[in-house]
C-alpha cells in the first residue's frame, strides 16, 4: 500500500514538529528509562497486523508505549558510558539520507556520496592534524574499524597468504596481538573474529595513570619472539573506555617501527578533542600509526553511526578486502574510489551527508567551542570533588571524563564495602531520572564515571548533578 504525498506531508510535518518539541523539552523526561523488563513487550501484540493501520495510531503507540521505555541519550544530564550525541543539522541530514535510500557501495551507485566522503574525510584529517598521507573512509563503528585494522595487520604480516589459503598457510608461527589491559573489549572480539585466537592476545600492564607501559610492551614482544611466535599488531588507545587514559603513542610507535608491527590507534571518543590546538598533544606520535579511528558519532554532534577510519597505506586495506564478481563490474573502476573495498560490508549508507551538514553548520570554530566547554566543565567537576573530603578522584582527568567514588577520608572501609556503598549511590542517582551515570573498575576498585559530552550540556547541568550527588551522599 503506497502512502500518498498528502499523508506523507501531513505526518512528516507532525513528526518534525514532535522532534522539535522533544529537543526543546527533553529535560522533562527521565534520563534513564524507568520501566521494568518486559513492560514494553507486554503492551505489544504477539502477531503482526493483517491489515494496514492508520499512521496516527502508529505514531500514538510510539509516544504512549515505546517512548516511556527509551533512555534519553540526548538529555544534557546523560553522563553515562560515552556520549552518542547528535544535533539538529545531523538529524535533518538523516531525513535526506533516508529519503534518497542510496546504497553507496561503489562510485557508480552514487558518485556524490563517494566524492563527498572523500572530501569530508580530508576535512577531518586536517581538523585533527593527521599526517597528509593518511586516507580516510567512514565505517559504522570503531569496533568494525579495529577489526579492519587487525585483518590488514594479519594479511600484511603473511603477504596476504591467509586471505588466499587460510591460516594453515602460515609459517607455523602464532600471530600475536598486543593491547593495553584497559583497551576496549572490541579488541578481544576482533582478535577472535579475525582468527588470531584469544590466546594470542597479550594484555600489556598499565601504570598508575592507566596507560600502557611501553617497556612492558617491548618485553612482551621480545618474549614472544624467543618462544617462536610472530608479533603482528599493537592496538594503542587514546582515551580508554574506563578512564580516558592516553597510551603514549610516540614510544609505542618507535617499538612498532623497530619490530615491523602494525600500529592501530583507537581514539573512538577522545579523538574529537584533537580538533583543539591545545589538545593536539594526545596524538603526539600518530605519524607512526598504520591506522587510526575516532567516532564523530560520539562527541562531534553527528548521530550514530559514523566512524572515521584512516590508514597510511590504502593499498593494504583494499588488497585485504577487494573482491570483484562480474555483477559488480561497472567499467568505472579506474580513477575513482569504490569504498566497498575499504571495509567489511558491501552495502554502505550515505553517512558522509550528515557529517557534511554538521561541519558546515557549526564550522570548525563552533565545534571547538563546544568540545572546549565540555573539557572545562570536567575540570570544574574534578575540582569540586577533590575539595570534598567525602570523595576521591580515581583517575587523571585527561579530557571530559571524571572517575570518582564516595570514600570519606575520616572513615575506614573495606574495598567490598566501598563497592556496595557506591553501587547504592549510583542506583539512587539513576532511579531519580534526573541524571544517569555508570561505573567501571580501575585496578580492581569500583569507580563511578561522569562523562560530560552531550551536545547541550552546560555548567548548570553539572552543578545540578554535583548538588544531587552531595544530597544522595547525605542520605547514605
Amino acid at each position: 500500500m503506497k502512502m500518498d504525498s498528502k499523508t506523507l506531508r501531513e505526518y512528516g510535518h507532525t513528526i518534525v514538529d514532535w522532534i522539535a518539541d522533544y529537543m526543546d523539552h527533553i529535560e522533562e523526561y527521565p534520563v534513564l528509562a524507568q520501566v521494568q523488563p518486559g513492560e514494553i513487550k507486554d503492551q505489544l501484540p504477539l502477531t503482526p497486523p493483517e491489515e494496514s493501520e492508520d499512521m496516527g495510531a502508529i505514531f500514538d503507540d510510539f509516544k504512549q508505549i515505546l517512548l516511556p521505555g527509551m533512555t534519553h541519550w540526548q538529555h544534557p544530564s546523560f553522563f553515562a558510558y560515552f556520549p552518542a550525541n547528535t544535533s539538529e543539522p545531523s538529524i535533518l541530514a538523516e531525513f535526506l539520507t533516508a529519503a534518497l535510500g542510496a546504497q553507496c557501495m561503489v562510485w557508480q551507485t552514487s558518485p556524490a556520496a563517494t566524492e563527498l566522503e572523500e572530501v569530508v574525510m580530508s576535512w577531518l584529517r586536517q581538523m585533527l592534524g593527521l599526517p597528509e598521507g593518511f586516507s580516510g573512509v567512514i565505517q559504522d563503528t570503531a569496533s568494525t574499524s579495529t577489526l579492519c585494522a587487525l585483518l590488514c595487520a594479519r594479511e600484511r604480516a603473511t603477504s596476504f597468504a591467509i586471505n588466499q589459503h587460510g591460516f594453515q598457510a602460515g609459517k607455523n608461527q602464532k600471530l600475536i596481538v598486543y593491547t593495553s589491559e584497559e583497551a576496549h573489549s572490541s579488541v578481544e572480539k576482533g582478535v577472535k573474529i579475525a582468527g588470531f585466537g584469544k590466546d594470542q592476545l597479550r594484555l600489556i600492564p598499565t601504570g598508575t595513570d592507566f596507560a600502557m607501559i611501553p617497556a612492558a610492551l617491548e618485553k612482551a614482544i621480545d618474549t614472544d619472539r624467543k618462544h617462536g611466535n610472530a608479533p603482528c599488531c599493537v592496538v594503542a588507545t587514546v582515551g580508554t573506555t574506563s578512564s580516558t587514559a592516553m597510551d603514549p603513542l610516540r614510544p609505542i610507535g618507535e617499538i612498532c617501527n623497530h619490530d615491523r608491527l602494525w600500529l592501530h590507534v583507537d581514539a573512538a571518543m577522545a579523538g574529537t578533542a584533537a580538533i583543539l590546538p591545545e589538545m593536539r598533544h594526545i596524538l603526539d606520535g600518530i605519524e607512526s600509526a598504520d591506522s587510526f579511528v575516532f567516532n564523530p558519532h560520539k562527541w562531534m554532534f553527528t548521530n550514530f553511526d559514523c566512524s572515521a577510519y584512516f590508514c597510511k597505506d590504502p593499498k593494504v586495506l583494499t588488497s585485504t578486502f577487494e573482491i570483484l564478481p562480474e555483477y559488480l563490474k561497472t567499467g568505472v573502476e579506474r580513477g575513482v574510489k569504490n569504498f566497498r573495498d575499504w571495509g567489511i560490508p558491501l552495502g554502505r549508507r550515505f553517512r558522509a551527508l550528515k557529517l557534511w551538514f554538521v561541519i558546515r553548520y557549526f564550522g570548525v570554530k563552533g565545534l571547538q567551542e563546544k568540545v572546549r566547554a565540555h573539557i572545562q566543565l570536567a575540570r570544574e567537576c574534578e575540582s569540586w570533588i577533590r575539595k570534598d573530603p567525602r570523595f576521591e578522584v580515581m583517575a587523571p582527568v585527561t579530557i571530559n571524563l571524571v572517575c570518582f567514588r564516595y570514600h570519606p577520608s575520616h572513615r575506614t572501609f573495606t574495598e567490598e564495602e566501598l563497592e556496595q556503598i557506591n553501587k547504592e549511590l549510583m542506583n539512587e542517582l539513576n532511579r531519580s531520572g534526573k541524571m544517569f551515570v555508570t561505573h567501571t573498575k580501575l585496578k580492581g576498585k569500583f569507580a563511578l564515571r561522569l562523562c560530560i559530552g552531550q551536545t547541550n550540556t552546560t555548567q548548570d547541568h553539572i552543578q545540578e548533578a554535583w548538588q544531587r550527588l552531595q544530597a544522595s551522599v547525605a542520605d547514605l
